[in-house]
């Protein structure tokens, strides 16, 4: 027999019940959720039991959504059934106040670097972690680039040439700086003049 999404799905919730949910399959990857407090509980449960075999931790990743009050980080899993071929996605979420999540370094090996650099980007302090600090940040930052806590770009900035980045009108491609303001080269006749 096939491992099979609905097969996947229905092992999970006789195990857990409802406290897993918001059940999706985005191209086909079977996808959901479960309280942060179950971390560890449905990973060794994807691990260990027989007929699932999710034994390989393809990737481990931070989400920030800054709308969603007290889940505004996620923390995505997703796991891969080498034996038969299987992908899976499994998030849960918690509060940007208190990001503690159970570590999943005693399960997977490849969550220690993994985790490592979800905490230098998003803040997400992983509980149990035997060496969680900065990777690729220097350790004296106060802060967490990837979360979107800062204001985008100021659009008014002149100190930025948009040909530097590829985007650059001269060059017949993106966009041109004039005093009338920026012309997007769709605004532009044939022979490269504004239409206005």
């Amino acid at each position: 027999m096939s491992l099979t999404n609905e097969h996947i799905k229905e092992k999970l919730v006789e195990k857990f019940g409802e406290q897993v949910n918001n059940f999706t399959e985005p191209h086909g990857m079977l996808t959901f959720e479960a309280p942060k407090e179950l971390n560890l509980k449905v990973l060794n449960f994807l691990y260990d039991a027989p007929e699932l075999k999710f034994r390989f931790l393809t990737t481990l990743c931070a989400v920030h959504y800054p709308q969603q009050k007290e889940k505004e980080l996620a923390v995505v899993y997703h796991l891969h059934n080498l034996e038969d071929n299987v992908r899976i996605r499994f998030k849960i979420f918690t509060d940007i106040s208190k990001p503690d999540i159970y570590t999943a370094t005693g399960l997977f090996s490849a969550a220690n670097w993994l985790e490592r650099e979800t905490y230098d980007f998003y803040g997400v302090n992983f509980i149990g972690h035997p060496n969680l600090k900065r990777i690729l940040n220097v350790e004296e930052m106060d802060y967490f680039p990837m979360r979107k806590e800062y204001p985008l770009e100021d659009s008014t900035r002149i100190d930025k040439d948009d040909e530097m980045f590829g985007r650059g009108g001269t060059f017949g491609y993106g966009t041109e700086k004039t005093d009338q303001g920026t012309i997007a080269e769709a605004e532009k006749n044939n022979e490269g003049e504004a239409v206005l």
